[in-house]
């Protein structure tokens, strides 16, 4: 009796929710289940919280109609005590370009621009006043800060070890210097690049369709129109990475891929860069190779001597881009938009060459730094 009595009171207790799905009622037909709201807490203030309903955590962050307001944080002088700020205006004001450039993030321009900014106006009064500095902002100036209250010791590799990624050979000091770099990847029916610049913002990620590619024999005229439109599409940049896909000559049946690789290869390097005189030694070339290998274990992603798709390394990246306050590498709102769905499992979209593209770009600056 006392079962039947709690069952009873629980049906008449839902009764009055009319219209809801609840003990012996059935969901309206054509209405969705009500989902369980979840919360994310946001890394730029620690207050906003974007609601998360059973969608993938970067779909939700985009379509939130209530972003963080907050974007700035607190002023940069309250979050450092008087003594810290002391030490990181003393080396800010008497720094010389080349200490500067030792310090992460003011490599190249920025450190320039230091100089330039507190021998116009006068040193630095307050950490606020240097993000008046061109090209150093709250997000880089919170960086830049940190490493010089604790800089990181590294030991300097010899420079030899670009080889390993980078072919050519080339100075250091020009890669150094380069304020953006456009990765290209080839596969058997496109081309992607991305363009990325010093401070690890995305400008350009995109693909073309190439319908001439292994299309019954090697139309030289064929590749050409192909690979023509691509470079008229391409920015322009500081450099033009090119992957250098490592095909196994043992495996003869790979032989038709490698050909059309290598064929792609070289009509890029000849319109990128068509010098006909001996290089000049004071002059860096603007194409270079990139080791596809280097790239796939920088990443992690090499099985024996294999490469994985990098895809999911894609997707956590751009769910980073929208989640943490200093990600490892920045999307525009329009790319985090269009590419958003485009590297789940399953897809037919082929995003395989744009991951590559990506992913090589980003392997270029952080190898160059840890070299």
């Amino acid at each position: 009796m006392w079962v039947i009595e709690r069952f009873l009171s629980s049906v008449i207790q839902r009764a009055p929710y009319a219209g809801q799905s609840g003990l012996l009622r059935r969901t309206l037909r054509g209405s969705l289940p009500e989902l369980e709201l979840r919360y994310l807490q946001c890394t730029c203030c620690w207050r906003s919280r974007i609601p998360v309903a059973g969608f993938e955590t970067l779909n939700a962050t985009l379509s939130s109609s209530d972003p963080c307001k907050d974007d700035g944080g607190k002023p940069l002088d309250a979050c450092y005590t008087s003594e810290q700020r002391a030490v990181i205006l003393q080396l800010l004001n008497n720094a010389s370009p080349a200490e500067l450039a030792s310090i992460k993030l003011l490599r190249g321009r920025k450190s320039v621009n230091i100089v330039e900014h507190r021998s116009k106006n006068g040193p630095f009064k307050s950490l606020e006043s240097v993000v008046d500095v061109p090209l150093l902002k709250h997000k880089s100036a919170v960086v830049v800060f940190n490493s010089i209250l604790n800089p990181v010791k590294k030991e300097r590799k010899v420079r030899i070890q670009l080889a390993k990624f980078i072919k050519p050979e080339v100075d250091r000091s020009w890669l150094e210097e380069a304020s953006s770099i456009v990765s290209i990847v080839c596969g058997t029916n496109k081309i992607a690049w991305a363009h990325v610049d010093r401070q690890m913002m995305v400008l350009d990620w995109q693909q073309q369709d190439c319908p001439n590619f292994l299309k019954g024999t090697y139309m030289a005229s064929a590749y050409l129109t192909d690979v023509s439109a691509v470079v008229s599409l391409l920015p322009p940049a500081s450099f033009y990475l090119i992957e250098k896909s490592s095909i196994s000559v043992q495996n003869t049946t790979l032989f038709p891929v490698m050909a059309h690789m290598r064929t792609v290869e070289a009509m890029l390097f000849a319109l990128l860069e068509p010098r006909i005189a001996p290089p000049e030694p004071n002059i860096p070339p603007r194409v270079l190779n990139m080791m596809r290998t280097a790239v796939g274990r920088h990443f992690g992603l090499m099985v024996g001597e294999s490469r994985t798709s990098g895809a999911q390394i894609v997707r956590q990246l751009m769910t980073e881009s929208v989640t943490q306050q200093l990600p490892r590498i920045n999307f525009p709102q329009e790319l985090l938009v269009r590419y958003r769905n485009h590297f789940q499992m399953g897809s037919r979209r082929g995003g395989d060459e744009l991951c590559d593209a990506l992913l090589q770009a980003m392997a270029f600056y952080e190898l160059l730094c840890d070299c």
